[in-house]
């Protein structure tokens, strides 16, 4: 649980307050989590999976910011998107390009308050970034205790709920039997709600920034999408190919498709507009001509996915696709299991979860007696706001924060 030395330095969380938002969306002079991260590996002998599969020494990696206090009670849980990882503040090594994810609202005086709260992050079972040396993860491509040999397809499929409870345990072990908050993006807020679904006496209060209670149809047709380049690569050959050439060329158009459904158009229009590829090379001449935008993202989601495995991938969407909060039948009965006070974050122009739809899930939360809050982050960039542009929410999301929890 050892958290190594951080130094922090001031900076501004830079926010722009549109006119109409209100006040609440800014927040003055303060210092980031700038710290050297101490990545850390929790090991449980077995795991029962909800689908009752066992699976043995089962691994997440997890790092912390700010101090637990003697009574244990001030922790935040943050959980990560579809293609994230446990670095949400922070940096691993001094030289390291970019800090964790949401380090603008991570540290002292910030809206996750290192100052307040010990910030606690893990990496996910199945987590999508499988070849990447600071991930801990178990999934697909992991080694089999019994064969020695990468489970593939053998691996039992895993749900929202067994993610959350490999944190409990990882919460347990540290002698956290309450947090102050769980607090997600995306995939992530799929399992802040999910949390306080399953384990309401443990979790006062929940964020879900550009997430709800369950998934419907748009969003399986969506995550079908981004699958089907995986099962149409030929080397994918049924999920055995470890060992051998992984089926990059699918996992790459997936990435693709990841990258630009996170997206909304005025983003992507304003950022890459007709531009051709190459000058002088005009797309209009041959078949094969092409834009910006196309290269753009084909060099976007092969980064990625040097660092991703196929079968986590495809894995996670499994994950994705099944989610009910509380393992309920529907989205009502979802939120009627909630009993935590909820930050609903839904991000303008986002096409994954429209903020209609998270409305929706206020009205309904609402109506049920439930507190509930609901705070639209502005920005062009869809889905990713979430993410990206998560600061011009900072102001609503501190003072939910340290309000005194139910």
């Amino acid at each position: 649980m050892a958290q190594t030395a951080a130094k922090r330095r001031g900076r501004f969380g830079l926010a722009v307050v549109a006119l109409g938002w209100g006040l609440g969306w800014c927040l003055g002079p303060a210092q980031a989590f700038d710290g050297i991260v101490e990545k850390q590996r929790f090991v449980l002998p077995s795991y029962t999976t909800e689908g009752g599969a066992v699976i043995k020494s089962v691994q997440v990696g997890w790092e912390s910011y700010g101090t637990l206090n003697e009574a244990r009670d001030n922790a935040i849980l943050i959980t990560h998107f579809f293609s994230g990882t446990s670095a949400a503040a922070g940096r691993y090594q001094a030289d390291q390009r970019r800090p964790g994810y949401w380090d603008e609202i991570i540290g002292a005086g910030l809206a996750i308050d290192t100052d307040t709260y010990f910030v606690i992050s893990s990496d996910t079972l199945v987590n999508l970034n499988a070849n990447d040396s600071t991930v801990i993860t178990t999934g697909p491509a992991s080694l089999d205790p019994d064969t020695g040999k990468p489970y593939g397809l053998t691996f039992p499929l895993v749900t929202i709920r067994d993610f959350v409870n490999v944190q409990k345990a990882l919460l347990d072990s540290l002698g956290i039997t309450r947090v102050h908050a769980v607090v997600g993006a995306s995939m992530g807020a799929l399992q802040a709600l999910e949390w306080a679904a399953a384990y309401p006496a443990m979790v006062p209060q929940v964020v879900a920034v550009v997430g709800g209670a369950a998934i419907g149809g748009w969003q399986i047709g969506w995550l079908d999408l981004w699958a089907a380049p995986i099962v149409a690569d030929p080397a994918w050959n049924h999920g055995e190919y470890y060992g051998g050439n992984p089926p990059l060329a699918g996992l790459t158009q997936a990435l693709r498709l990841v990258t630009l459904s996170a997206r909304n158009w005025p983003n992507v229009d304003g950022d890459f507009g007709r531009r051709w590829a190459s000058p002088g090379k005009d797309p209009r001449a041959t078949l094969d001509g092409r834009y910006f935008v196309q290269d753009w993202l084909d060099q976007a989601a092969a980064g990625r996915a040097a660092l991703a495995d196929a079968n986590h991938f495809l894995y996670l969407v499994k994950a994705n696709q099944t989610f009910v909060a509380g393992g309920e039948a529907n989205l009502d009965a979802a939120l009627g299991r909630i009993k935590a006070r909820v930050l609903l974050m839904p991000a303008e122009g986002d096409h994954i979860f429209p903020p209609e739809t998270i409305a929706h899930q206020r009205d309904l939360l609402a109506a049920q007696g439930t507190p509930v809050e609901y705070h639209v982050i502005p920005g062009t960039l869809g889905h990713l706001n979430g993410i990206v542009n998560i600061a011009q929410g900072a102001g609503i999301l501190k003072a939910f924060l340290d309000r005194p929890t139910p």
